[in-house]
């Protein structure tokens, strides 16, 4: 089995919008069966810095690839999970209200200043 995951595995990466698969290079695909030797799936949290910036560098080219090639499925060397949260977007902080009396309605303006 790890032979034809040699051959022609690809990387499943869980996506905000669902799974997606990447076709690896031969080099890549001998290193990602080194990392899932014990494991069919991992969360990127768990892997080294070097390890991460392979996922990245295999997502960031978006060759995607569909698992199913001429009715034969293509094996799945390992499965990356929660990868959106390792790279959700942060958000810029609000600015606070500069005046809190602005905000206000008219009469409670009044209240406040008597």
């Amino acid at each position: 089995m790890w032979i034809e995951k040699l051959a022609d595995g690809v990387l499943q990466v869980d996506t905000p919008i669902g799974a997606r698969y990447v076709q690896p290079s031969f080099l890549e695909r001998g290193y990602l069966l080194w990392i899932f030797r014990n494991f069919q799936s991992l969360p990127q949290q768990v892997l080294n810095p070097r390890q991460q910036q392979l996922i990245d560098r295999l997502c960031q080219e978006q060759a995607f690839v569909s698992i199913t090639v001429g009715g034969l499925d293509k094996p799945v060397i390992g499965r990356i999970e929660n990868r959106s949260s390792v790279h959700s977007q942060v958000l810029p902080a609000r600015r606070p209200i500069s005046s809190t009396a602005s905000a206000l309605p008219e009469r409670e303006r009044e209240a406040a200043s008597a």
